[in-house]
């Protein structure tokens, strides 16, 4: 008997903590819901029992009104109920209506449309390429051979006149050995006649006088660079032979690079020979260098639907070597007064574009307009909105997610007849 009393009583027990932990259970998920979260849209914190709809409608169409609940004649969906405190006096939409301790949780920045000076302004990304203005192609000027190849290779720095190869040259040889026996002769016309055909066999004037002072031929010749810059090429070794004409190296010049720019195709048109630009390098945080345009080059990318633009900068220090990332920016215009905003604060629908207009009442309409040019994070506006308008400009798009399941955007798109023109529901 003890024992079954005993039982009892622990089921007993039981019972209660059981009833305990759900009742703390729902507590707690009534007094959460019961928060500002839940409470994003205020509008909706009325019982509907008490609400009484003011007409249904497809958020589809939203301009069509039905005065009964049912199925859309578009869509096969069921219609919304419109109640008098989702708009204006007339029951027109005016957006969503946020809490505002729900708008300072979200970190909701709201910024001014303002009337200022704008100068129309290209930015960019650009990156450092040889100047091939500035290509020095060492070449053989007679058959011969490579005696010896200089400790070098592509890739190298060298500085102007420093030596390449080494070739011994037969036929300069004799032709140099011939000279000196006119000249040993006395004869003066036959002298200087040997001395012209030096120099058009491709001796230099220089090598001309040394032979002449030495009185001795110089049968190998040391081949050096005309620049200073990036050996290219270096295409030969020791016992080769070579005939005329032939390549033997090729040095870039580094006083001057390139920066090669890609610009949006629809702006290529504002670009002219000699505009000066304005140009950041990463890895010079800080610096502010400066070139200018030399050429738009003829052909767009059809990938990208880019057009190319070369700008020439000095490179007297050697700092800037081909490969370097940098960001450009040109002006292509006079300032003017325009109607501006932050360009984060445009919701770019791919066929519109859209603003989140912030109402009074903590209330926040979509608001198609129309944008112009951009320049410094900023964006002009030339149609849709007007000076002194507070709008959203971090945040838009959690308001612009509620105002699309109410259907506010796709109102945008909405004809006179409350139909949908074409499109009408891309508005995401």
């Amino acid at each position: 008997m003890n024992t079954k009393k005993m039982m009892t009583g622990l089921l007993a027990v039981a019972a209660v903590l059981g009833a305990g932990i759900a009742g703390g259970y729902w507590l707690a998920e009534h007094q959460r819901m019961a928060g500002p979260v839940a409470s994003v849209v205020t509008q909706k914190s009325v019982p509907p029992a008490q609400r009484k709809p003011l007409y249904w409608y497809d958020p589809m169409a939203p301009g069509q009104r039905f005065d009964k609940p049912g199925k859309s004649p578009y869509m096969d969906m069921d219609l919304v109920p419109k109640y008098a405190d989702e708009g204006d006096d007339n029951g027109n939409p005016t957006g969503v209506k946020i809490d505002s301790g729900v708008v300072q949780n979200l970190a909701i920045r709201l910024a001014r449309v303002e009337r200022k000076p704008f100068r129309p302004a290209l930015e960019a990304v650009a990156n450092v390429v040889f100047n091939e203005r500035k290509v020095a192609v060492i070449q053989a000027r007679s058959s011969g051979f490579v005696e010896r190849v200089y400790d070098l290779a592509p890739g190298d720095v060298i500085g102007k006149g420093a030596p390449l190869v080494d070739l011994l040259l037969p036929d300069w040889a004799a032709a140099q050995t011939e000279f000196l026996a006119m000249r040993r002769s006395g004869d003066q016309e036959l002298a200087a006649a040997a001395r012209e055909r030096l120099k058009l066999l491709g001796m230099s004037a220089e090598l001309v006088a040394r032979i002449e002072e030495s009185g001795q031929p110089r049968p190998v010749i040391t081949m050096t660079t005309p620049v200073g810059g990036v050996i290219q090429t270096l295409d030969v070794r020791a016992g080769m032979s070579v005939g005329t004409g032939m390549t033997l190296a090729k040095v870039n010049g580094l006083e001057s690079v390139w920066l090669e720019a890609a610009l949006p195709e629809a702006s290529g048109g504002q670009v002219g020979i000699g505009r000066q630009v304005d140009i950041h390098f990463a890895a010079y945080p800080g610096e502010l260098f400066k070139g200018r345009v030399s050429a738009v080059l003829p052909e767009n990318n059809a990938d990208s639907r880019t057009q190319r633009v070369r700008i020439d900068l000095p490179n007297r220090n050697g700092r800037f070597r081909p490969g370097m990332f940098a960001h450009v920016r040109m002006d292509v215009g006079e300032a003017t007064s325009a109607l501006v905003i932050p360009t984060e604060a445009v919701i770019h629908t791919g066929k519109r574009d859209v603003v989140i207009l912030a109402r009074e009442g903590g209330r926040f309409q979509p608001v198609e307009v129309e944008t112009g040019r951009e320049a410094d994070d900023q964006t002009v506006i030339l149609k849709g909105l007007q000076e002194g308008q507070q709008i959203v400009s971090s945040g838009q798009f959690l308001i612009d997610s509620e105002a699309s399941l109410q259907g506010v955007l796709t109102r945008l798109g909405a004809d006179s007849n409350g139909m949908p023109k074409q499109g009408a529901g891309d508005a995401k």
